[in-house]
């Protein structure tokens, strides 16, 4: 049994011989909503496992190389090439989670809508769930996937922290502007003078972009909404106009009505505390890093691959202490490393100065295929047992 909400595929549980049933908060499904998000080469590889890579990079975009310019048109850095592997998958998010969320339903997996949790039981030999609507559903464990604002993480531990604003604001869209100067199957991430911009142009000749807006206090997702498209378009142009890059012309080309409005954007640390009995947290709900790592979706994938090989293994109390193991340390590094990106998105003037001198000497050191190899080049071995102190892991560099 896992608790709302259905984001990332559940059929690894049946994999491990788990039978499994979601239990969704929302009564309708989330097609249509968000943005654009990177898949890396680590979570396509735990999603291999499941024999649904393919199907993920079928939706997605190939990005091969990645560059960081400043605002006044200078490369700063560059990550792979057109002659390598694609560094990561464009996909947007509301094609990701259609194409999981079918693939969950023809391989068998049961999902129910409204089901809001609000209440948990744990016998110690079975948990029972209690939700909003006054139904309740038993089973031998319970898995919180219900996001940065967790109720099973309340429930696990009253005083565990809560996610918290990273000082930065989220926007996203389509544009049909031409970027003739642009590389496709390339990401440009470029740290404006004031704010943050991001595009690709796709093989259609499409360009998916997203922003990240520096704002010293938060705004809620309604709050942002309110402003509305037209508004925010007009500001975004104003915080790009002295950029001596595509930002302008690309907003231009974007359709109000289809802008991702986000509003602040949050993280979560990782929880202090991720198991308890019979219910264990995952993905957001244990561990949200800053949209900067690149890593959300393939970091949630990768914990519910090793999740279920360590329930398939052990007895949940040792299942979930080897699950924490395997995991905490991981996350808790990118989580350190995508803080450090984000103060880059934010820099004040002398900071952005200092950035952009130091980047290209910091990126000549760090970004190469053996210093990166720790993240991206990591692989689960599924059929690896999963004993009481863990510490299997493969590196393909």
């Amino acid at each position: 049994m896992a608790a709302s909400p259905a984001r990332w595929p559940r059929w690894h549980w049946r994999k491990a011989g788990i039978r499994a049933t979601l239990y969704e908060a929302y009564d309708a499904t989330a097609d249509g909503v968000g943005g654009m998000l990177g898949m890396a080469p680590n979570g396509l590889s735990a999603l291999d496992i499941l024999d649904a890579g393919d199907g993920v990079r079928g939706i997605g975009e190939p990005v091969q190389a990645m560059v960081m310019q400043s605002w006044t048109g200078k490369r700063l850095a560059q990550l792979g090439d057109m002659s390598g592997p694609p560094f990561l998958h464009a996909v947007w998010r509301s094609d990701l989670y259609r194409y999981l969320y079918d693939e969950a339903v023809r391989r068998g997996i049961t999902i129910e809508h409204g089901k809001q949790l609000v209440d948990l039981t744990d016998t110690g030999e079975t948990v029972t769930a209690r939700f909003a609507d006054g139904t309740t559903a038993a089973a031998d464990v319970l898995i919180g996937a219900d996001g940065v604002r967790s109720t099973v993480r309340s429930l696990i531990d009253p005083a565990s922290p809560q996610p918290k604003y990273d000082g930065l604001l989220g926007f996203g869209g389509w544009s049909a502007a031409q970027c003739p100067t642009a590389t496709p199957a390339t990401m440009y991430m470029v740290f404006g003078k004031r704010a943050f911009f991001s595009y690709t142009v796709t093989r259609t000749g499409r360009v998916g972009w997203f922003v990240n807006l520096p704002r010293r206090e938060p705004m809620t997702f309604a709050e942002a909404q309110a402003v509305g498209g037209p508004a925010w378009l007009t500001e975004l142009r104003e915080v790009f106009a002295a950029d001596r890059t595509p930002a302008v012309d690309i907003l231009d080309g974007t359709d109000p009505a289809e802008m991702v409005i986000t509003g602040g954007l949050e993280i979560m640390p990782p929880a202090p505390r991720w198991h308890r009995g019979r219910v264990v947290l995952i993905g957001d709900a244990a561990h949200a890093p800053s949209h900067s790592s690149g890593q959300g979706a393939s970091q949630a994938i990768e914990g519910a691959v090793h999740l279920a090989r360590c329930l398939r293994d052990l007895p949940p109390a040792e299942a979930f202490v080897a699950y924490e193991r395997l995991r905490r340390g991981r996350v808790e590094r990118i989580t350190a490393q995508a803080e450090r990106t984000n103060s880059n998105k934010a820099a004040g003037s002398i900071a952005r100065v200092l950035r952009d001198l130091t980047m290209p000497v910091a990126m000549k050191l760090m970004a190469k295929p053996e210093k990166m190899a720790w993240q991206y080049g990591y692989r689960i071995d599924w059929h690896a047992p999963v004993t009481g102190v863990p510490s299997e892991l493969t590196v393909a560099g």
